[in-house]
Formats: C-alpha cells, structure tokens, sequence
C-alpha cells in the first residue's frame, strides 16, 4: 500500500547551486498542513526549480505538456474527454490561454459562465490528474493564437486612445477587470492549495525593449496586479524566438521561456523536412542557465492555408507526424529542455468571431472554422496516428525519473566535452550522452547525422557502465536507425524497487512497479534487432515465460543476461516472470498498444489522480482505442474506456484481481499475457446505431429585408462620428466615420444604409470597404445589387484588406426623392499586433467599415449602421456570448437560437428552391 510522507517544504530555491532531490519516486503528498498564499520567492514553499528542471513538493517533475484552448471547444461538458484523451497519452500537463474578448465583453463586464468557465476546466483538470500552465496575458491580454485582434477584446482597439501593449494609462485601466477576474478564479486552484495551477504567463511574444523600454515597463504594470494578489505561483513567459526578453530588468518573470515552430506550415509538402536545429542548448547556456530549459510553445502541428492550393489538415498532421516528432522532440530533449509544452495538442474549432482572418508574414498559412492544426487529437476529437507517438514518448517520461535531472555530457560534435562513447563504423550516426550525476544512468540519444535521412543504417557503439567500458551490441549484430528515426539508448537504468537495466538497444515503453513487481516493457520495430541486458532475479513462474526462438539468452558479467531479439519477431514476448521481476518485449506497434492508467490514491490526497505525487499504482492494458481510468476495489479492476471494433484486451494487474469491467461491463477473462496476474479479455464492439433525424417541414423568410421600399431603419444608431482612435482615418467623404468598432460592431456581418436625396442625376457611387483578408462586401442601390467587394483569399502573402471601387447605377434603379445604398460587409477580424519581434499593440486598431463613401455627385444624408443587436453592451445570446452572432436579420431576430417560432413562415419543399423575390 502507497503511505503519505510527511510534506517537505522547500524554504528557498539556489540561483545556480541546484538543490538536490532524490531521483526515486518520492513520498505522496500531504496538504493538510499547507495553507500558504502569500506570494514569496519561494512560491508559497511548493513549487521550485533549479538548472535541471521544476519540483512540486520537492519531486521532480518533467512538465510534459499539449496546448488546449477550452474557447475552441464550448461545451465544458466534453473538457474531460479532452483532459482524458491528454492524461492517457503520458502527457502530465495542460497550457491554456483564456480569451479576453469572449470573458470581458464591455467595459465592466467580466463573465465567467459557460464556455468562459475557469472552475469547470480546473475541477476537471484534477479529476484527471492534469498540471495547468494558465496563459491568461492580457493578450489573452494577448494570446496570438490566430485570433482576431490576438484575443483583445474589441471594445479596447476602440475604446483605448493610447497604444496597446505599452504602459498607456488607458490601456492599463482597460484590462484590470480582466486580469483580476481570472486572479479570481484561479486563486483558490493553485498548487500550493492542492490545485492543478501550477504556473500563470505574464503577457505573450512581447518585446521587452519594444518603444524605448515601454515593453519592459508594461510588463511591469501587468505584474504589479498579480504582487496586489494571492497568485503565488510563478510568473512565466513565452518568447517568440531565441531572442532572451524578460529574463532580467524590469518587467522580468521567474521563469523564461522560448517557442520554435522548426518545422514551419508548408502543409502542401509534408514529406519536405527541414535539419533539427542545434542552437537551442548554445542559447540556453548564454541566457538562462540557473533555469530549467524552458519550451512554452514547441510545434506539435501546423496551420492550414485557405484557397486555392490548401492542401487540408491532413497535409499538416503528416508535416509534423510520428516520425519527425520521434525525432525532433528527442534532440529537443537532448538539449536537456525539462520543461515543454506541444502546440496544439487539440485544436478545436474556430467558431464565429475567433479566427484571425489573414496570412502571416512569412508564413504559408492562414485560418479559418477549422482549428484542427493537425495535431494529435484531430477536431473531432478523434485520435489521430500522432497520438501513437506521444504515447511512446510520455510513457518513457513517466516511468524516467532518473530522466528529470540531467548533465549534458557531449555529442558528435562536441571535440572537448567529456567522454560520451564513440560511434563505430558508421559516421552517419550521431548521438548526445545525458547522465544523471547522481545515478550515473546514461541516456543516449541516436539519430542520422542527417535528421531528414530516410536512409537505414547499421551501427555499433561504445558505451560507459556501471560494469566497465561496453561496445553494443555484444551479442546482436548491430544497431539499426531506420529512416527518420531517433532511438534512446539506456544504460543503469533503474526501474521498479530493486531491479536496474545494465543497457538496453530497444527502446524502453513502461517501466515501474505493478502488485510489488518491478515490471518493464521494452520495445522496437519487428524489421530490426534488439538487445538489453538485466539481472534476472525472484523464482520464475517457468510455466508462463515464453517459449520462442525470437529470444536468445547469453549469461554476462555478474549475473547478468543478455536477452537478445532477432529480426522479425512481433507480438508481446514475456521474457522473465517472477515472484520480483515482470521483463516484457514487444514489437513497436504492440508495445504502443498498450496504456497504464493512473489508479487513484487515498481519497483524501487532492492529488490523488496525480502520478508520483499522488500515485504510484497502475496497471497495463492493450488493445484498446483508448483508457480513460482504471480502479481496484476488492478484487475488481474496473476500466473505462472506448474501442472503435471487436477487441481482445490484454491486461497485466494484480495477482489479487479476480474480475474485470469495461465500462461497468463484466469481462468474461482468459489467461493470456503470459505472466501472474495476466489476462485476455474479449470486447464486442456495439455499434451504437446513431439515426438521424428527418429534417422535414422546411420553411422559408425573406433574410434581406432591408431592401424593401418601405423597410424602416430607425432604430438603427446613425453612424455620425467624426472622430475615432484608430489609426487609419477616412480615405474620402465628408469626415464621418464609418467603421463598425466605433459604433459597437465589430464582429461578423455588418449592415451600413447609405441615404441620399436624388432627382435621378446620380450615375455611381464610390465605396471603399475595409472587412480584412478574404472579406466580402455586397452593395444594393435600392432594391438593386450592384456588386460585390471581395478581399484577398488565396494562401500566399498577396494581403487584400480593403477595396475602393466604382460601383454604377443601372438604368431604372434609381428612385426620385429618398435613395438608400446598402452593404453588407463580412468583418474577417482584427489583425493581431504586428509581426513577433516587432510589436505595435494599434495594428489591432483596423478600420472595418467603411473608410470612403462618394456620390458621383451630390452628399449622402444619414448614415445608419447595424451589426448584432446590442452591440458590446446589450446583446441578447449571453450563453454563446458576444462572437457568436452578427447583424444579419436573422440572427438579431433569434432565427438561430432553440425554440423560435416559425409558424408564421411559409413553407416551401426544399427541392423545390426558392423563387426570384428581387433582381438578382
């Protein structure tokens, strides 16, 4: 049974001097008497770090993280799928941004309800056993995430005189709701109080220098919010670029962090990669070495293009799929970054007004609904074939703890660095030793010396153990490295309570304890050798070993056997059972089969869903589609989980499990994974038979009516401003403005009536209509369309925000006496602020409307403006919230929302069509 330690606060943390933690799982966590808020430099004596990495409760953790913006999937309901879906791969940790303009839609309006909910994600987050790095910027303040205005609110790039992103005084007062409402929230759900926050990003891709040292001073201000409160944990930050801002100086934080997109977004050449990069561990050593090697944003996918020529999402999962993952997140682990979060892990959708609407600079991508960003959990939050990699990699994490604390001992190119082992034979090989000083467990790293290589090659290497000076292998031939391929080498590698790898060729999968066992699962790819070399201890279950010619057993040095597997074996091999020792083999895609579930600790421990901290127990189960939790109750091992056909599960738990649920489903067991406590389990899959609905009874309305004759726009707020704070002033007219953020419309449809006064002398109108990439705007004179403006909407940098054209009167559509020009103008979005080293917060600040109006002669009378009703202040759809809708009629009618009253309708056939109401 797994007994609470007694909590160890730490009292302080060394500016290089690293403290020394033990490497061994330590003891679980007690909070009971913990109740610290006070911001110090301790963070309330339980989060630390020193050079190597972070310690919560003074265990080492490798934060292991996927991005998860909760605003791209509104339905809090569905969070824990996600969290779920996250926990099961081996990842440990979430980075959330939170979205300013949906959470404080107007001056003094904070919302925390629905989708906006902080308590809903952080409950859930525990549930799972989930770590939160909270990115709530003011950008979210700032957060970029190809949202419009960067996800400022809208209200701000009008409302705000002075220039975003700096210490304007303006600018300062306009996010204090914000930012002390997620204080709020959040408070309560910090580590230190046995929540899942264990970090909050200041602001994010800022300058510190930017404008004669403003970005370091509004920094600065942001801080001064979180020091007026009881957020204790530390303050981070997310630097676009190797560039070293806010490490020191005014506006600094306590944790720096860098982000690269290596990769970059070429999704229409997926099977075009790019050379690992070998300058991240050279920065590191130059701007923060006393820190643990920090990656807030690390490219876990890609942003599709729109237009012609878009290859689709597909293109972008394969751009960063399994084989450049295993590769390039393993030479940035060989860098010994300890710290590092995936962007996107799931993307979600980009629903109403979210999306940023354009091409960035230098980048082949632009956005729309679609948020899926190829990543491993695909928009419909279906599994994608990346999922497989991230398993593999976080299993090896989670069972690594001599992986968390690490020296950098040398690579291939390193001619002075201390002994790291040779490559012998192939020069083609390249490899970076990390040790750990205190268990000298060795942890070499191999790829092609040319990452993009999809050639194979054979090697041999030298290699340092605790039994001397060894060349792998000793019994195999060699060591293959397939195409694209990077493989982690162990030697001494500890693993469960008494038991220690001397080496291993095959990769490891699992490793820890299972019903007092020291268990292990080893693995590699059928087409290739494999070798690794233990002490086999404990009295062997001889019945249950298998009995196969795909495993050779040599005796070694001091009791240790060589188990050696031979090219083309598959399937799960038991290679030692024992009343100590469980030592499994696998092929790559069986061993990938399988998870290992966090079994809940004692139930008073908040952290009880947390592995190490609150956990240590678990069980092993493949075959499944996906596992979401396990539980052990008096002899019953009760899973969840989802599988998408017929499947046999194949289970490693306790000797004391006599029956087993899937999903509250009693299995009916076989003895099958050859081990003590082992079992196959046979799950017909049960189609669930989802029947659509009928759609029948179609009925139609008039959605323009605002081209009638006798339509009446009174109550439409006249559009008669002179003035405006943003920075783009009228191209052309009589020095009113008409931009729809003024006015409170800046999201989605717009709708603009135009009066004049005519006797029939008029011939064209000239409109310049801003709506941002890819918008479109159509006009009517009357009753009669004119044309419509169209915006850039291809997938290269050709950016066409804005239209100014002649738009000419047919013949006959004139009235004498009172004439009306509409335009219904789509808003695409503001602009985010500028490109990530040179930040100007007012290129968010966009003219969306209308910024020339002109008759070929004559003035216009009034000018009336509509977007959703209410504006940022009185919009009728709070639980959707303000991005949700636009100013079609239609929608400021309620036609969309549940349980509109269409009886008044006229009902019409849909194959039918509709009929010309109006010329076309």
């Amino acid at each position: 049974m797994l007994q609470f330690g007694k909590l160890k606060l730490l009292l302080s943390f060394l500016w290089i001097s690293p403290v020394v933690f033990a490497v061994s799982r330590g003891p679980l966590v007690d909070l009971t008497q913990n109740n610290i808020l006070a911001r110090d430099e301790t963070f309330g004596g339980v989060v630390s770090f020193d050079n190597y990495s972070l310690s919560l409760y003074g265990q080492r953790i490798f934060i292991h993280s996927g991005e998860f913006h909760t605003y791209r999937l509104p339905v809090p309901s569905l969070w824990p799928d996600i969290l779920q879906k996250i926990k099961a791969s081996g990842l440990n940790t979430i980075s959330i941004y939170t979205h300013w303009g949906a959470i404080n839609p107007a001056p003094g309006v904070v919302d925390f309800d629905g989708y906006r909910a902080l308590k809903p994600l952080y409950e859930a987050a525990l549930e799972a056993g989930i770590w939160i790095i909270l990115r709530p910027g003011p950008v979210s303040l700032y957060i970029n995430a190809e949202t419009s205005a960067g996800g400022m609110a809208h209200w701000v790039t009008t409302e705000v005189a002075g220039k975003l992103r700096t210490n304007a005084s303006d600018w300062r007062e306009s996010y204090q709701d914000y930012i002390r409402g997620v204080i709020e929230e959040t408070t309560p759900y910090q580590v230190t109080q046995g929540g899942p926050v264990i970090a909050v990003q200041i602001d994010n891709e800022y300058n510190q220098t930017f404008d004669g040292g403003v970005g370091g001073e509004y920094y600065d201000d942001i801080e001064d919010i979180y020091r007026d409160s009881d957020i204790v944990v530390p303050w981070t930050y997310n630097n676009a670029g190797m560039v070293g801002n806010f490490i020191n100086g005014t506006g600094a934080v306590d944790l720096y962090g860098v982000d690269d997109y290596p990769q970059r977004y070429d999704c229409a050449h997926p099977y075009d990669w790019k050379e690992v990069k070998q300058v991240y561990r050279e920065f590191h050593l130059q701007s923060n070495p006393w820190q643990p090697f920090f990656f807030p944003e690390f490219q876990g996918g890609s942003g599709d293009a729109w237009g012609p020529g878009a290859p689709g999402y597909l293109g972008c999962q394969i751009l960063t799929g399994p084989d450049w993952m295993n590769v390039v997140y393993k030479h940035l682990w060989s860098t010994n970054a300890k710290l590092l979060s995936y962007y996107m892990m799931y993307g979600g959708t980009s629903w109403g007004a979210i999306p940023f609407h354009g091409v960035r600079s230098g980048c082949l991508q632009s956005h729309y609904t679609s948020y899926d960003w190829g990543g491993a959990i695909s928009e419909n939050r279906t599994l994608s074939p990346k999922y497989e990699e991230f398993k593999r990699e976080g299993y090896f994490i989670r069972s690594s703890p001599d992986f968390y604390k690490t020296e950098w001992m040398g690579d291939s190119n390193a001619t002075h660095s201390p002994y790291i082992g040779g490559i012998l034979s192939n020069s083609k090989i390249f490899v970076t030793l990390l040790e750990n000083p205190d268990t000298k467990t060795g942890f070499y790293i191999t790829r092609q010396n040319d990452s993009t290589s999809t050639a194979i090659n054979d090697f041999k290497m030298n290699v340092s153990t605790s039994l001397g000076e060894l060349e792998l292998p000793v019994v195999a031939s060699a060591i293959t490295m397939g195409g694209r391929q990077s493989k982690i080498i162990l030697t001494d590698y500890a693993f469960g309570s008494a038991s220690k790898l001397l080496y291993s060729t095959a990769e490891l999968y699992f490793a820890g304890s299972i019903d007092g066992r020291d268990v292990i699962l080893l693995y590699g790819d059928a087409v290739q050798e494999h070798e690794f070399a233990l002490e086999l201890t404990g009295h062997e279950h001889s019945s249950l070993v298998a009995n196969s010619s795909a495993l050779t057993y040599t005796d070694f040095l001091n009791s240790t056997t060589i188990v050696s597997v031979t090219n083309g074996s598959s399937g799960l091999f038991t290679v030692h059972d024992s009343t100590t020792q469980l030592v499994l083999f696998a092929d790559t895609q069986t061993a990938t089969s399988f998870y290992a579930p966090t079994i809940a600790g004692d139930g008073s421990n908040p952290f009880r869903n947390y592995w190490s901290l609150g956990s240590n127990e678990t069980v092993l189960v493949g075959g499944a589609y996906l596992v979401r939790t396990a539980d052990i109750m008096d002899g019953t091992l009760a899973l969840t989980g989802d599988i998408n056909k017929d499947t046999t599960l194949s289970i490693v738990a306790p000797a004391a499990v006599s029956s087993i649920l899937w999903n509250g489903v009693s299995l009916d067991l076989d003895v099958g994974v050859r081990t003590q406590g082992g079992w196959t389990a046979a799950v017909p899959f049960v189609d669930p038979q989802i029947v659509l609905p009928k759609l029948e009874g179609w009925k139609y309305r008039d959605s323009l009516p605002e081209l009638s004759a006798d339509y009446d726009d009174s109550a439409w707020r006249v559009a008669n401003r002179t003035t405006t704070n943003i920075p783009q002033k009228p191209l052309y007219g009589d020095g009113r403005v008409l931009y729809g953020c003024d006015y409170g419309f800046c999201e989605n449809i717009v709708l603009w009536r135009g009066h004049f006064n005519s006797t029939g002398e008029q011939k064209s109108v000239n409109l310049s209509i801003n709506g941002g990439q890819a918008f479109a705007a159509s006009v009517w004179l009357n009753d009669v369309f004119l044309n419509t403006s169209y915006g850039n909407s291809s997938a290269n940098a050709n950016k066409i925000e804005e239209r100014d054209e002649k738009f000419l009167f047919p013949e006959g559509a004139l009235n004498f006496g009172d004439n009306v020009i509409t335009i219904v103008q789509d808003n695409m979005g503001l602009n985010e602020t500028g490109d990530l080293v040179n930040v100007n917060g007012d290129v968010s600040k966009n003219p969306r409307g209308v910024r020339g109006f002109q008759l070929d002669t004559g003035t216009f009378g009034d000018w009336k403006v509509q977007g959703k009703v209410g504006g940022y202040n009185g919009f009728l759809d709070r639980h959707r919230g303000i991005v949700n809708e636009g100013g079609l009629f239609g929608e400021r009618a309620g036609w969309h929302l549940p349980g509109f009253d269409t009886s008044a309708w006229t009902a019409r056939e849909i194959q039918e069509g509709l009929r010309m109401i109006r010329p076309a």
